[in-house]
């Protein structure tokens, strides 16, 4: 790939964000509205969450990530775009779609969202997808950059149901280790970039968050901030996804039997938040601050 100069005047750039509704996708849009770039919110359909995004300043576009007519009308005009593909099929399909309509607008920036354990023998489909997804936007000729997070903090909102009632449940052993990282950060991250790209282009950059634990320790650190007993269970990925009410999830049944192995292996493990930090220029955020952030949800 060619050095690129990059002008970067978000008063004239045009960023697409795609899965602007989810986790990442949202706070995204506010980061890179704060920093003054134009935003295009990409989302599935136009509900209560596209609304937020309009009234945050976003121009919303409905589309769906596997049409090339909708991608392409969603590219057009966009100088840089945030690459988000939902756990399940079709990512690499996705993102095909994305650098071939990429190419055609002649982007000059693709962030790509992908795994921490990121590898062409990744056991797990939807892993081994985002690893293809990422040679698809080396070889589209558009710079890019990978991020490639550890677990979110979000993990504890899925799971909020059950911590409500004093259970903490994992389908990973307690003694698999990560450092969590929360959304909130991966968004100021992604917008840091975005700001600054050339320092990252094509790099695969592996995102911890400040403080390792092992689930076990994560358990009573939640327990701690909350105040609350939590008894620490592991069960099956099928037992988990019927206690969360979508037993029939098969394409995330088999994602957590991989991930359980990739920790056994510690391929999910780390606590260096360096890179975080270098970009936006901060402390990322702690367990504490963020269970407290979403008291409400575990209350």
């Amino acid at each position: 790939m060619q050095t690129r100069a990059f002008i970067n005047d978000p008063e004239h750039t045009r960023v697409l964000v795609t899965a602007a509704a989810g986790n990442t996708g949202q706070p995204t849009v506010a980061q890179l509205l704060d920093k003054g770039f134009k935003v295009r919110a990409l989302v599935r359909r136009d509900d209560a969450r596209a609304q937020n995004l309009r009234n945050l300043g976003a121009e919303v576009w409905i589309g769906d990530m596997s049409s090339l007519r909708d991608i392409r009308l969603a590219m057009k005009d966009v100088n840089r775009a945030y690459f988000c593909a939902a756990i399940g099929t079709g990512i690499v399909e996705s993102a095909a779609i994305f650098a071939q309509a990429a190419g055609e607008q002649s982007l000059e920036l693709i962030v790509d969202m992908s795994h921490v354990q990121s590898r062409p023998a990744a056991r797990s489909k939807v892993t081994q997808d985002h690893w293809l997804s990422e040679q698809i936007f080396e070889r589209s000729g558009i710079p890019s950059v990978h991020l490639r997070p550890t677990f979110f903090s979000e993990w504890l909102l899925y799971i909020s149901g059950v911590i409500r009632h004093g259970r903490y449940i994992t389908p990973f052993s307690k003694d698999s280790r990560s450092a969590p990282i929360a959304a909130a950060d991966i968004a100021r991250i992604t917008a840091g970039i975005m700001g600054d790209p050339a320092p990252y282009i094509g790099k695969a950059l592996h995102l911890h968050g400040p403080v390792e634990y092992s689930h076990e320790e994560l358990a009573a650190e939640v327990s701690r901030v909350l105040n609350k007993p939590l008894s620490f269970e592991q069960v099956t990925p099928s037992v988990f996804l019927e206690t969360l009410g979508i037993p029939e999830a098969t394409v995330l049944r088999k994602h957590f039997e991989a991930v359980a192995i990739d920790q056994q292996e510690g391929l999910l493990a780390g606590g260096n938040d360096r890179i975080g930090q270098q970009i936006i220029g901060a402390p990322l955020m702690k367990i504490e601050a963020f269970v407290k952030a979403n008291q409400k949800a575990f209350a």
